[in-house]
């Protein structure tokens, strides 16, 4: 391999790991234009936004030859007033800006209430018409009242440096019933794939349970001698007793090594009945080699 090629690789694994140590960024980014003419006192209804159940934030860019009134009011009242028009002195507006002609319009919504975007002409139509009727008499030839020309251009709030980040998914590791039993219930099904590694736990009985996950070395003494369970659960957090419905979580990292699920009855247990148990981790699945370390 040439110098200049070992030198643009040792660049890019270099212009590699900054990125990955670095958290991704998020800005407004250009999504798309909207053009409109407005006559005088017209509406005219851009997007309809749908906030979350944490609510939103919009961020346009508005331009218009004449000023214009903008806000936000809810999108089924709008809809509403399209068909009954006499409801229209009755909208409420949000987040009102008057006598634009150019401006960035932000605006915070209210969680899950979708609504859309207004813009007004603020010329009333008796002014207009005088104006025309004036244009018509200067140019001695019918004319039509100028439009106002409006331009809306729509942000979207989206990565735009760092990008490409690790993905984590829950993936199963088992999921069953089993008939009680006094024998201890082995799951030895997981070695931790990076730090900080989640697991789920979600589990049924109808008799009081201990769980806990904890080295499988440990797991195996117990298998073999019941009798150290006590002494071996003391070395996990990990661990909930008297469980007979419950959903928890853990985390574990690398150095742990591979970890077993332990089931232990707390009281003698009826063979005929049955027990749930659904384990899961958070596994990285795409871009793992850019987890930090």
């Amino acid at each position: 391999m040439s110098r200049k090629l070992v030198a643009l690789v040792f660049a890019v694994q270099v212009l590699a790991a900054a990125a990955v140590a670095e958290p991704r960024s998020f800005d407004w980014v250009f999504a798309s234009n909207e053009k409109a003419q407005l006559n005088p006192a017209d509406f005219h209804a851009g997007r309809v936004y749908r906030p979350g159940p944490d609510g939103g934030n919009i961020h346009v860019n508005i331009q218009a030859t004449l000023p214009v009134t903008i806000a936000m009011t809810p999108a089924q009242a709008w809809n509403d007033a399209l068909q009954h028009p006499e409801q229209m002195a009755s909208l409420s507006f949000s987040c009102i800006r008057e006598h634009v002609v150019t401006t960035t319009y932000e605006c915070h919504l209210d969680p899950q209430t979708p609504m859309v975007l207004l813009v007004r002409d603020e010329r009333t139509p008796d002014r207009a018409l005088l104006n025309g009727i004036a244009a018509i008499v200067r140019a001695g030839a019918k004319t039509i009242i100028a439009p106002n020309l409006l331009t809306i251009s729509y942000y979207r709030w989206d990565c735009v440096a760092n990008c490409i980040q690790p993905e984590f998914q829950w993936v199963r590791l088992v999921k069953e019933k089993y008939p009680l039993t006094a024998v201890p219930k082995i799951y030895s099904l997981l070695t931790p794939e990076q730090d900080n590694q989640k697991i789920h736990i979600r589990f049924k009985s109808p008799a009081p349970m201990t769980l806990a996950v904890l080295p499988s070395k440990l797991a195996d003494q117990i298998y073999a001698n019941p009798s150290v369970a006590n002494s071996a659960l003391q070395g996990t957090t990990c661990k909930q007793r008297g469980v007979q419905s419950l959903a928890f979580e853990c985390v574990f990292n690398i150095a742990d090594g591979p970890q077993a699920l332990v089931v232990l009855p707390d009281v003698p247990v009826e063979s005929h009945k049955k027990a749930e148990v659904d384990w899961q981790t958070l596994k990285c699945v795409a871009n793992c080699s850019l987890e930090s370390k």
